[in-house]
């Protein structure tokens, strides 16, 4: 990441977050830690939270240095690769939790939270979930470390569960309405169980995650296969219409009666976030869609040259999500017409997610083994 963010010592997001808006880095690895760079992006652009990604931590692991200590340490010791991933992962998180404390104390637990992905094969059962979730948050031993799960069909149960278990819970790879309303319920049942249980609701935030930009390739790619000039009159529209579906049923939702008794026993709303923000395409504006999705109360999650382009310059007119439900609903009548099936849409989508996620698994083991390997013959 370039130098230049950040060193006016001014806050350049700070028209963003005055929207209501929080902005977190996407793919924390060691490096962003070593240099200061999370630190300076905290106190120089407002960055109020950091998600991992086993995929850039793969990477991270093979190339930058950082890691050679640790992996020399994990060598010499007797543990499992599957041991020695998690204290990899751990210690990266538990630096980045430390350095966001600040935030976590001065929002009240709203924000400063760091997400880090668990073993995708115990998102299939709650059980399994429930144990590797909470083995992951002792090896982090941070109040402000949530865990990930997929909102899959068998990932909803695992979310209920942990919620219930009191462990904050970053749910990831929505991409229909349906889904999002069982995550939503997921969240809300899990409160209820952790109250009757007697745990502190306030300790158990959650976020949920629509990646925008998974979606609107997916459906652009059909739109132009299909070619007509109604097809592609309505490219990168999918996925703003569908935060605006979701957005309403937050609404909805939390802003009901429903919600009043967990909301006075400290449950927090689970907020939306934006993820996959990043525009590959050279004729768009790097921000299209921090700039497309403001709205308060929610979280956009950049990669650093995403956050590098919205610290120089950010076009915002104010909130584009609110009460735009209705504009929602025609763009998506608009997109069905034409022959897109949002359902079917949704189920690739997270199809590929979930394989995309198990392949970024295995790297990392094998990173962090061949690390270890070759601290082992220096």
């Amino acid at each position: 990441m370039s130098d230049r963010l950040g060193q006016s010592g001014v806050l350049e997001l700070d028209e963003l977050v005055a929207e209501g808006v929080s902005p977190w880095l996407d793919g924390l690895d060691r490096g962003h830690l070593v240099s200061g760079c999370l630190s300076r992006l905290i106190a120089r652009t407002g960055v109020r939270g950091a998600t991992s990604d086993p995929a850039a931590l793969a990477t991270a692991v093979e190339t930058d240095d950082a890691y050679r200590e640790q992996l020399a340490d994990l060598a010499s010791d007797d543990i499992c690769t599957a041991g020695a991933v998690r204290a990899v992962v751990a210690y990266d998180v538990r630096w980045a939790c430390d350095v966001l404390r600040p935030v976590y104390q001065a929002t009240r637990g709203l924000d400063g939270m760091v997400s880090m992905d668990l073993d995708p094969r115990v998102a299939r059962d709650a059980e399994s979930a429930v144990a590797e979730a909470e083995q992951a948050l002792r090896a982090v031993n941070r109040p402000n470390a949530m865990v990930k799960l997929p909102a899959t069909a068998e990932g909803i149960a695992a979310i209920r569960a942990c919620v219930g278990e009191g462990f904050p819970v970053h749910v990831t790879a929505v991409f229909s309405v349906s889904r999002y309303r069982e995550a939503l319920d997921a969240y809300v049942e899990g409160l209820r169980r952790a109250r009757a249980d007697g745990r502190r609701l306030r300790m158990i935030p959650s976020v949920v995650s629509l990646p925008v930009g998974l979606l609107d390739a997916e459906v652009d790619a059909r739109l132009e296969e299909l070619g007509t000039p109604d097809a592609l009159a309505l490219r990168g529209e999918a996925a703003v219409a569908r935060a605006r579906h979701l957005y309403q049923l937050y609404d909805d939702w939390f802003g009901g009666a429903h919600w009043r008794d967990l909301a006075a026993a400290g449950g927090h709303p689970q907020r939306l976030m934006w993820t996959s923000t990043t525009v590959n395409d050279p004729s768009s504006s790097p921000t299209r869609y921090v700039e497309r999705l403001i709205t308060w109360g929610t979280i956009t999650s950049m990669t650093p040259p995403t956050l590098e382009a919205a610290a120089r310059r950010l076009a915002l007119y104010g909130d584009t999500l609110m009460g735009r439900h209705r504009a929602a609903a025609e763009v998506w009548r608009r997109l069905e017409d034409v022959g897109i099936d949002g359902d079917e849409v949704a189920r690739k989508l997270e199809a590929e997610s979930a394989q995309r996620l198990a392949a970024a698994w295995r790297d990392l083991h094998a990173a962090v083994d061949a690390g270890r390997h070759t601290a082992q013959r220096e």
